[in-house]
C-alpha cells in the first residue's frame, strides 16, 4: 500500500511528478504566452493573405523575424545578469557593414570573412563587459557610450550604403529547405548549440544568480565577473550573427543610426513579451524569439489591413501590455507569497 502523504508547513505534500510538471509549466509561462500570441496573430495574418501562407510568405516573414530574434537573444543575456545592453543594435549594424566588406570572394575568403564578423561581435561584447565589470560603470551608461563608438566604426566602413556578399552563401542563408526557412533553422541551431550549453554551464547558472541578487551571489562565491563578461561577449556574438543575416538579405551594408536604435528598443520589448524580467534573474532566449516574431507580425498585420504604419508603436504597446498582464495574473490570485514556491 502507498504510504499516506504527510502534511508539510506549506500544505499536503504533492506527488513528485505532478509538482515537477507544475513547476516546469510555471517556469515556461512567459514563452508559452508569447508563442500563443504569435500563433494567433500569424494565423490572422495568413488568413488575410490572398494566397494564404505560401512558402514565399512564410520565408519572408521568417527572415524578418529572425533578424530581430537574434538581436533580442543578444539583449536577453545581459538582462539576465541585471544589466541592459544599449549597444546590441549598433553591433548588429556594425556587423552588417563589416560583412558587406569582407564576406566576399570564394569559399575560403567567405569563411574567413564570417569568422571576422563574429570575432568583431565578440570583441565588442568583451569591451562592454570589461567596462561594466572592471570600469564599474552602470551598464546603461557604458553600453550607451560603446554604441556611439560602434556606430562611428560602422560609418567609417560604410560612409555610403553599398557593398556585397558571397551570393551562394546569402542564398543558402535566406532560402527554404523542404518548406522550412533556413533563418528558422539558424535560430534553432543557435538555441541548441549556444543557449542550451550556456544555460547548463556554471557561468550560465551564475548569470541567473547575479540577476536575482548580486549581493547573495557574491556571498555564495558565484563568479560574478566571469558571468557578466561571458553574458556580454555572447550578446556581441549573437548581435553580429544578426548583422550577418541582414547582409545576406539585403546584399549590402548601411550605417544608419535610426536602424540600430530601432533594433535596440524593439529587442527590449521582445524579451519582455517573451517573459524575461528586466530586473534580471528570470527568463530566457526562447521566449525572446517568440516575442520578436510577435513584434514583427504586428507590422505585417498593419500592412495587410491597410493601417497606417505610423500607428505601429501604438499596437506594439498594446500587445506588450497584454502579454505582461497575462504573465501577472497569477500574482493577482496569490494571497500568500509562499504559494509561489509550492
Amino acid at each position: 500500500m502507498q504510504a499516506e502523504q504527510k502534511p508539510t508547513p506549506l500544505g499536503p505534500r504533492r506527488p513528485p511528478g505532478r509538482s515537477d510538471w507544475r513547476y516546469r509549466l510555471a517556469a515556461q509561462r512567459g514563452p508559452l504566452i508569447a508563442a500563443a500570441i504569435f500563433a494567433a496573430m500569424f494565423g490572422v495574418y495568413g488568413a488575410a493573405q490572398p494566397n494564404g501562407l505560401s512558402v514565399d510568405v512564410v520565408n519572408t516573414a521568417a527572415n524578418k523575424g529572425a533578424l530581430l530574434a537574434l538581436v533580442a537573444m543578444a539583449q536577453t543575456l545581459p538582462v539576465l545578469t541585471g544589466g541592459l545592453d544599449l549597444s546590441v543594435g549598433m553591433i548588429f549594424m556594425l556587423a552588417n557593414c563589416l560583412a558587406s566588406t569582407i564576406v566576399v570572394g570564394g569559399p575560403a575568403t567567405t569563411a574567413l570573412g564570417i569568422a571576422g564578423v563574429l570575432a568583431a561581435g565578440l570583441t565588442c561584447g568583451l569591451a562592454n563587459g570589461l567596462i561594466v565589470v572592471y570600469g564599474r560603470l552602470q551598464p546603461l551608461i557604458a553600453t550607451l557610450a560603446t554604441s556611439a563608438i560602434d556606430f562611428g566604426i560602422a560609418l567609417a566602413l560604410r560612409p555610403q550604403p553599398g557593398g556585397d556578399i558571397n551570393g551562394d552563401f546569402a542564398d543558402w542563408m535566406t532560402r527554404s529547405i523542404y518548406g522550412v526557412p533556413c533563418s528558422v533553422l539558424l535560430l534553432l541551431a543557435t538555441v541548441v548549440f549556444v543557449w542550451l550549453p550556456y544555460r547548463r554551464t556554471t557561468l550560465g547558472r551564475a548569470a541567473y544568480a547575479v540577476g536575482s541578487s548580486e549581493q547573495a551571489a557574491y556571498m555564495s562565491g558565484v563568479p560574478i565577473a566571469a558571468a557578466k563578461l561571458c553574458a556580454y561577449m555572447l550578446a556581441g556574438l549573437l548581435a553580429a550573427l544578426g548583422g550577418l543575416l541582414l547582409t545576406c538579405i539585403t546584399f549590402s551594408g548601411e550605417a544608419r543610426a535610426a536602424l540600430g536604435g530601432d533594433y535596440t528598443l524593439n529587442s527590449i520589448a521582445a524579451l519582455v513579451i517573451g517573459g524575461t524580467s528586466l530586473f534580471g534573474g528570470s527568463g530566457g532566449v526562447v521566449g525572446s524569439i517568440f516575442g520578436a516574431f510577435v513584434m514583427r507580425t504586428v507590422g505585417d498585420l498593419l500592412i495587410v489591413f491597410n493601417i497606417n504604419p505610423v500607428l505601429q508603436p501604438l499596437f506594439v504597446g498594446l500587445v506588450l501590455l497584454f502579454a505582461i498582464s497575462l504573465g501577472s495574473l497569477r500574482l493577482l490570485r496569490v494571497r500568500n507569497k509562499l504559494d509561489l514556491y509550492r
